[in-house]
């Protein structure tokens, strides 16, 4: 069983940058990910990353969004900058059992409580 926290969520002004957290219950090789849901939309994924350091990215945030993990803190990070209004949403941390990644939500077995940006103009 893999739990996942995160932390680091909050209210920027558009422009504004946020890092999100994500603490990992022990040592966990498969991929991990973060996505996001906005109210009255599906899930969607943001960023991904494999346990070798292989990282992907949604394309509305290739350049602005930066994926990352320390090893040794078990904890996944979610650099976000130059955020906009439609970057608002709940953040969730994800974690899959292979070690493929996938944009797909539903292959994802383990999943954080969440933390909500919200990104004012």
């Amino acid at each position: 069983q893999v739990q996942l926290v995160e932390s680091g969520g909050g209210s920027v002004q558009v422009g504004g940058s946020l890092r999100l957290a994500c603490a990992a219950s022990g040592t966990y090789s498969g991929c991990m990910g973060w996505f996001r849901q906005a109210p009255g939309k599906e899930r969607e994924g943001v960023a991904l990353m494999r346990s070798e350091g292989r990282t992907f990215y949604a394309n509305s945030m290739k350049g602005r969004f930066t994926i990352s993990k320390d090893n040794a803190k078990n904890t996944l990070f979610l650099e976000m900058n130059s955020l906009k209004p439609e970057d608002t949403a709940m953040y969730y941390c994800a974690a899959k059992i292979t070690f493929s990644c996938s944009w797909y939500a539903a292959d994802f077995s383990y999943w954080g409580q969440g933390t909500q940006v919200t990104v004012s103009s």
